[in-house]
């Protein structure tokens, strides 16, 4: 390899490097707003779970995801879906969070605020958008008189493990569930 080349080769991995990084900055310039669902974000927002939970098809969570949106899912406990809506990209994340009577590792003497589902879009991890769904979702738990909250993550899923743990939650249990029908 000639001199010549090799100062070309640095050239372009440099002007690469730079240009990435100038789009780091300039995504980080917008506007992150977390707010509770709406109607309109239900189409994104089945994508998304489907996304997370792909053994379910992205009808069932439209389904499902409207029900939670316009209150008229049938449940005991209260229930939020939060998302994470980036500028003009729109809606690129979400956190659905409810209270439980008990989880895992937790007080057993008080409910609990519980991380159900936890998904931003792969091409803004790492952006702050998780850790801002996170503590919206920590705030609601708190409105709610909680002072802990829960989640889990498959034992496989070290992506989401790592994420948990970058943001204070700590490791209380390892399980193997199973199922016999009868």
């Amino acid at each position: 390899m000639r001199s010549a080349d090799v100062l070309v080769t640095r050239r372009v991995v440099v002007k690469s490097n730079v240009r990435r990084l100038t789009l780091a900055v300039w995504r980080m310039r917008e506007v992150v707003e977390i707010r509770a669902a709406r109607t309109e974000d239900c189409e994104r927002l089945a994508l998304l779970f489907h996304e997370l939970w792909p053994r379910v098809s992205a009808e069932e969570h439209g389904v499902e995801v409207r029900s939670l949106v316009q209150g008229t899912a049938k449940l005991t406990m209260p229930i939020a879906v939060l998302v994470a809506e980036w500028g003009s990209d729109g809606v690129v994340g979400f956190v659905e969070v409810d209270l439980r009577s008990h989880a895992d590792g937790c007080d057993p003497a008080q409910a609990v605020g519980y991380i159900e589902g936890w998904y931003v879009a792969e091409e803004y991890r790492r952006t702050g958008v998780g850790t801002k769904l996170i503590a919206a979702a920590e705030a609601w738990a708190r409105g709610f008189g909680c002072v802990e909250v829960g989640s889990d993550a498959l034992i496989e899923n070290e992506v989401s493990q790592r994420a948990h743990e970058s943001l204070g939650f700590e490791v209380v249990d390892r399980c193997v569930h199973y199922r016999k029908r009868l």
